[in-house]
C-alpha cells in the first residue's frame, strides 16, 4: 500500500500546486480557448480560459508513478512503462490539436483523418510493445483473462487492442464538454483501476497479472493528478484540460483495463464516458437517417443544459453516475472473486 499512496499523493500536489504556475504561465502568453460556434450560446463566456492544462495532468502522473517506485516493494515493469508511454503520446498528440486551435484561433486543430490516424498509431504501437515485451494476454476479458477467455491470436489482439485505445481516448474527449466533468469521472474510474491492480496483486495466483502493482500505481498517480487539476478546473474553471488531456486520460484508461485482462469491464466503470458517446452516435444516425434529432444537442451533457439545468447541476449529477458506474463494476469485479473462491 505504501507505494500506492506515495504515488497518488505525489501527483495529487504535483498537480494541485503545479496546475496554477501552468495556469498562469499560459494565460501570460494569451493561450486561451476557442469555443465551438455551434455549442451552447451560454459557454461563449468561457472563451479564452487557458487551455493545455492537460500537461499538468500528464507531468503530475509521471512524476507520481516514478516516485512510487522508491519503495523497495514496487518494481518497474513493461507493462506500467507502457502505458505511461501511452498517454504521453496520446498527451502530445493532443497538444499538437490544441496549439493549432489556438495558433489558429478557431475551434479546429488537427483535421479528423489525421488526429484519428495518429490516435491509431499510438494504439498499434501500445499493443505491440506490450506483445513482444510485457507478454500481454491475447484474449477478450471481463473480469479476468479466462472470462470469457476468448483467444484472439497476436494478428486479431492487435486489432482490438487498437480499438479499444482508439475508442477510449474519443470517449473522453467527447466528455470534456463541460468544467470539471471529465477530470472528475475520470478519477473515479482510475481509481476503480486501482482497486482491481491491488486486488490482483494480491491475488496473483488468480489473476495472473504479474504487473498489477505497477499498473495499480500507474492508475492511482493519474488519479491524483486528475484530482489535482479538478481544484483548478471544476466551476467556474479556470484552466480547461483540452486535448492534451482528455486523450491522454482516455488512452490511459484503455491501456490500464487491456493490462489488467478488464477491457469488457471498463465500459462498466466508465459507464459516464459510454453514455455520452453513445449519444452522439445515435444523435448522427438519427440525423442522418431519419433527419431529425433525438438530443437538443449532443454530446447529451449538451443535451440537458439546453434542457434548463444549470451547468453545476449536470456535472454533479453526472460525477453521481460516474460514480456508480464504478461501484457497481467494482460490485462485479468482486462477485465474480468470490465465485472462484467458493470453487
Amino acid at each position: 500500500m505504501i507505494p500506492i499512496f506515495m504515488a497518488g499523493t505525489v501527483a495529487l500536489l504535483i498537480s494541485g500546486f503545479g496546475t496554477p504556475i501552468l495556469l498562469r504561465s499560459l494565460a501570460n502568453r494569451r493561450i486561451g480557448q476557442q469555443i465551438r460556434p455551434d455549442g451552447p450560446a451560454i459557454h461563449i463566456v468561457k472563451e479564452g480560459t487557458p487551455t493545455m492544462g492537460g500537461l499538468a495532468i500528464i507531468v503530475a502522473a509521471t512524476a507520481g508513478y516514478l516516485l512510487g517506485h522508491l519503495d523497495d516493494s514496487a518494481r518497474f515493469t513493461w507493462a506500467g512503462g507502457f502505458v505511461m508511454l501511452a498517454l504521453v503520446a496520446a498527451g502530445a498528440i493532443g497538444f499538437t490539436d490544441d496549439w493549432l486551435k489556438v495558433r489558429r484561433q478557431r475551434s479546429l486543430g488537427l483535421n479528423k483523418r489525421g488526429k484519428i490516424i495518429l490516435q491509431l498509431l499510438v494504439g498499434v504501437g501500445f499493443a505491440l510493445a506490450v506483445q513482444h515485451f510485457a507478454r500481454a494476454d491475447t484474449v477478450i476479458s471481463f473480469t479476468r483473462a479466462s472470462v470469457p477467455g476468448v483467444v484472439l491470436g497476436t494478428a486479431l489482439w492487435l486489432v482490438w487492442a487498437t480499438f479499444i485505445v482508439t475508442a477510449g481516448a474519443n470517449a473522453v474527449n467527447l466528455t470534456d464538454g463541460l468544467d470539471g466533468l471529465a477530470a472528475g469521472a475520470s478519477a473515479f474510474t482510475f481509481a476503480g483501476l486501482t482497486l482491481i491492480g491491488y486486488w490482483q496483486y494480491r491475488h496473483v495466483q488468480i489473476y495472473h497479472v504479474h504487473a498489477a502493482l505497477d499498473l495499480a500505481l500507474a492508475a492511482i498517480a493519474m488519479a491524483g493528478a486528475c484530482v489535482g487539476f479538478l481544484w483548478w478546473n471544476a466551476a467556474p474553471a479556470r484552466i480547461f484540460m483540452g486535448d492534451t488531456g482528455s486523450l491522454a486520460i482516455g488512452t490511459a484508461l484503455a491501456c490500464l483495463a487491456l493490462e489488467m485482462n478488464v477491457q469488457l469491464l471498463l465500459p462498466v466503470l466508465g459507464g459516464l464516458f459510454v453514455v455520452v458517446t453513445l449519444s452522439v452516435i445515435i444523435q448522427v444516425i438519427s440525423f442522418r437517417v431519419f433527419h431529425t434529432r433525438v438530443f437538443r444537442m449532443a454530446p447529451i451533457h449538451h443535451h440537458f443544459e439546453l434542457a434548463g439545468w444549470p451547468e453545476t447541476t449536470v456535472i454533479v449529477r453526472f460525477w453521481i453516475f460516474s460514480a456508480l458506474c464504478t461501484a457497481i463494476g467494482l460490485g462485479i469485479f468482486y462477485a465474480d472473486f468470490l465465485g472462484v473462491r467458493a470453487l
